[in-house]
């Protein structure tokens, strides 16, 4: 837990839930009536963990910016957790939606703009062959299915305090004894997942190793750094000895590239020229359009071919009636090759540079013990005075209470930040301006939440 005075942070985070709730009365009312029949008043239950004694309803989203129902313009440094890296309706992904809409939405069979996008992703990634699902957990766990498959082995290695969406095998944590253990969070685990995963820690060669060393491994399922606990960047040479283990136990790599797509336009992937055997990703591909895809080898595709029958290729748990729709690989194409350009990183990646600048020097002016890390396109601080090396280090650095805080403060005055952590994304519409506003505005709350205790200031206006 940070260093930071209990009492003064619970006497401003009252001020904070007060203003906010003053400052949107028809976000209020709005969530009054969700309540009726959406448990929250949200559509998807973590929506509740979002700062505030209720969430804000949204208006117009367009590049960077959303406007609430009470009229208060946003700088969106969440942009929808990478769903909107692109921006919010990114004009060239709009024209090819809508003309898509009138030409059908999803029809079961392909459209010419699936060989354009698969076209695409090989050359961004490296790997050759691509199929394609709704989202990218659907995407890791046809992987992890193909992976058990192919090995006739069970197990899944996962990153300590990682995330791959809602995927089973990823719920899991290690244990004081370094056993594998159900994350807390874990809601209705189909089984105890030591059955299905071996979980090793972010940055330990040794570990992955001995977790390989039994023989039963199919697949290692891995961002290339952490991001969803806090951005952990890998050592030097660490994803390449992943690969190194991997082949020489036998078990396929996985990258899952749904939030290091940050990294470029091949994602950490093609930035770090990183040879895995699968490659998933989403969300941000597809411009706000639901997508996902998953990425393999030929030699993955060759063992595919001869080992599942034709016979049974609909049944086998890959697929999904609308993946692959029509409206998506139009929404897919369109954003890789117009929106998701090098010339768009160019922009995008020293603003970030920029943001994370203006964070260090407002934690510097204080004296906070606390610090940024960099990935591209997004930065990220933290409540530790140096950068984490594991996923357990970046857990135990959280505080949740004054996350909360921090995230509310922002709000108050017009800025959104990825939930659950301290996140900022750039997209190809986020402007100097923006990245100014969240410098001064996280200058002024570290100065107030570390001065001497005295009378504080409310929100200055969003």
């Amino acid at each position: 837990m940070s260093t930071v005075d209990r009492a003064r942070l619970a006497e401003l985070h009252d001020r904070e839930r007060a203003a906010f709730s003053a400052a949107r009365p028809r976000s209020r009312e709005l969530a009054e009536q969700a309540a009726a029949h959406m448990p929250g008043g949200v559509p998807m239950s973590w929506m509740v963990k979002w700062p505030g004694d209720f969430p804000v309803f949204v208006e117009h989203a367009e590049g960077a910016h959303f406007t609430c129902v009470d009229g208060i313009d946003h700088v969106d440094l969440c942009l929808g957790d990478t769903g909107a890296m692109m921006g919010h309706s990114p004009a060239p992904t709009v024209e090819a939606v809508t003309r898509q809409l009138s030409r059908g939405i999803t029809t079961m069979l392909p459209t010419e703009d699936a060989i354009a996008v698969s076209t695409g992703l090989a050359e961004r990634f490296g790997l050759p062959y691509w199929q394609f699902t709704l989202t990218a957990t659907d995407a890791n766990r046809h992987a992890i299915r193909y992976a058990r498959h192919l090995t006739g082995r069970s197990k899944v290695v996962v990153h300590n305090w990682c995330y791959h969406g809602s995927v089973d095998e990823a719920f899991a944590t290690l244990g004081p004894d370094g056993s594998t253990v159900d994350r807390r969070s874990n809601i209705g685990a189909p089984v105890d997942t030591s059955e299905t995963t071996r979980v090793v820690e972010f940055n330990d060669l040794e570990a992955l190793e001995r977790a390989l060393a039994h023989g039963d491994v199919a697949a290692i399922l891995v961002e290339p750094a952490l991001t969803n606990i806090g951005i952990v960047l890998p050592d030097p040479g660490y994803n390449e000895g992943v690969r190194e283990l991997a082949t020489r136990y036998g078990a396929l790599l996985v990258n899952d590239e749904t939030h290091t797509i940050c990294a470029g336009p091949g994602g950490y992937t093609g930035a770090h020229g990183l040879e895995p055997d699968l490659l998933v990703i989403g969300k941000s591909i597809g411009g706000g359009i639901p997508c996902g895809t998953f990425g393999f080898s030929r030699d993955i595709a060759d063992r595919i071919a001869r080992s599942v029958e034709l016979e049974d290729i609909d049944v086998g748990g890959i697929g999904g009636t609308l993946a692959g729709n029509g409206l998506s690989m139009a929404a897919m194409k369109a954003t890789l090759e117009h929106v998701m350009t090098a010339e768009a990183f160019a922009h995008m990646v020293p603003l970030a540079d920029a943001w994370a600048d203006g964070v260090q020097a407002g934690i510097d002016a204080v004296g906070a013990d606390w610090h940024v890390t960099r990935l591209g396109a997004r930065a990220e601080y933290n409540f530790s005075g140096r950068p984490s090396h594991d996923g357990q280090e970046a857990h135990d650095a959280d505080d949740f209470e004054l996350q909360q805080y921090l995230h509310l403060y922002a709000l108050n005055r017009g800025i959104l930040l990825t939930p659950f952590h301290n996140m900022a994304l750039m997209s190809p519409a986020t402007t100097a301006a923006d990245v100014e506003a969240h410098t001064t505005m996280f200058g002024e709350c570290l100065r107030e939440l570390f001065a001497p205790a005295g009378p504080s200031a409310g929100p200055s206006g969003g």
